[in-house]
Order: structure tokens, then C-alpha cells, then sequence
């Protein structure tokens, strides 16, 4: 079901029905329906804002962003978002689409996890990072109605035990790779996961290199 939610929809589109139709099959339920709500408040975030976006491109962004958490789409030595960004250039690349619009979505993939640096950046990138925020972190749940958050749940529902599971799905994803979470996020899931795991510190690489000094 895609509704439209105060003016906005998944895409109608050839690109936008194969999209979802790799990622239903690819990923769990948990996150079809986590990275669908990330579309949609995004795209809403975007209107709010008065942003201009092309929704195809931000839709595979948001369909995407997870995908490098999958077995099919993980990688031994990348950091999972490179590898949901991979992912979704691989598959964009053979629909024929520009290599300055899968510039564009593989950057936005990439960065959704970093925060303070995709707000400056194109509506698209922007706004993966404003989708994911707002579903996982909540961050900007009062910017929201309480219509639209019950359409889009309603829609692409979001399970009462959800914040524990989304942990465990990051967690079930890179824990076999805890070496790409330096200096980002997901070293915090790690860390709560695996109470003795250390992670790397900047400053420990700055003092043990090779220079003197």
C-alpha cells in the first residue's frame, strides 16, 4: 500500500516498483518497512522545508540506506553504509540512470550516519539523513503532525519493540566487521552489545604512528 500522506507518495515509476521489489526480497521486514518510513519522512521533511528533490533518487536513497546491514549486500571490510551505497549505484547503473544521479544517492547512502555534515548538502542527501534521523532517533519528532506519523506507521508499521530490534538488526549486520565502526556511531552498538569490546581511539592512532615526536 502506498498512500499518499499530505502530498506525498512513494513514486510511480517503473525504477521506483523495482526498487521496492529488490528491497522486500533483500532485506527483513523490520527493515523494508523502517527504510519505507525513512522515504516518507523525509520527503516530508523536504516539503516542510521547501526543498526540491527528485523523489525517484531519494527513494532509492532511502530504500538503500540499510541494505549494507544484509547478507547479500555485506561486505568483510567496508563500513555497511559504503556497501548499501555499492549497492544501490550497482543497481542504478544498470538501469541506465546518469552517473551524476548515482553520484548523488551513493553519497547520500554513505553519510547517513554521520551527523552535523548531510544538512549542508543536496535535498537528497539531506533529506535520506532527516528520514533516518527522524525514524530511528526520533530527533525531530515534534516537527511532525500526529496524522502523519499514524499514516505513515499505519502504512509501514513500526513494531512496539522497534528500538530494540533496529539495534539488534544493526548490531546482527557489522558485528562481524566492529574494526569499520571506528569513529562513527555504530561503535556505540558494538559497545552495548559487547560489553568488553574497545574501540578505536583517534588519539591512540595519533601517538602510535610511525612519526617521531
Amino acid at each position: 500500500m502506498n498512500p499518499a500522506i499530505d502530498g506525498i507518495q512513494i513514486p510511480d515509476s517503473q525504477l521506483a516498483r523495482d526498487i521496492t521489489e529488490l528491497v522486500r526480497d533483500t532485506a527483513t521486514p523490520l527493515l523494508f518497512h523502517h527504510s519505507s518510513r525513512v522515504y516518507y519522512f523525509g520527503a516530508l521533511a523536504g516539503k516542510r522545508r521547501g526543498l526540491k528533490f527528485d523523489p525517484e533518487l531519494l527513494y532509492c536513497g532511502c530504500m538503500f540506506h540499510d541494505m549494507g546491514l544484509t547478507h547479500r549486500h555485506s561486505s568483510d571490510c567496508c563500513r555497511f553504509e559504503v556497501d548499501g551505497a555499492n549497492a544501490a549505484r550497482d543497481f542504478l547503473s544498470s538501469r541506465g540512470i546518469s552517473q551524476q544521479d548515482i553520484d548523488l544517492v551513493w553519497t547520500a547512502i554513505a553519510l547517513h550516519t554521520t551527523p552535523g555534515i548531510p544538512e549542508f548538502m543536496h535535498p537528497v542527501v539531506a533529506l535520506v539523513t532527516a528520514g533516518v534521523e527522524m525514524d530511528v532517533l526520533g530527533l525531530t519528532y515534534g516537527e511532525y503532525g500526529d496524522a502523519q506519523r499514524e499514516a505513515v506507521v499505519a502504512a509501514h508499521p513500526r513494531g512496539p519493540r522497534f528500538k530494540e530490534e533496529i539495534i539488534q538488526a544493526f548490531y546482527d549486520g557489522i558485528k562481524h566487521k566492529p574494526q569499520t565502526t571506528f569513529g562513527n556511531v555504530k561503535a556505540d552498538v558494538i559497545a552495548d552489545q559487547e560489553p568488553a569490546f574497545k574501540p578505536g581511539n583517534f588519539c591512540s592512532v595519533i601517538r602510535g604512528s610511525r612519526w617521531p615526536g
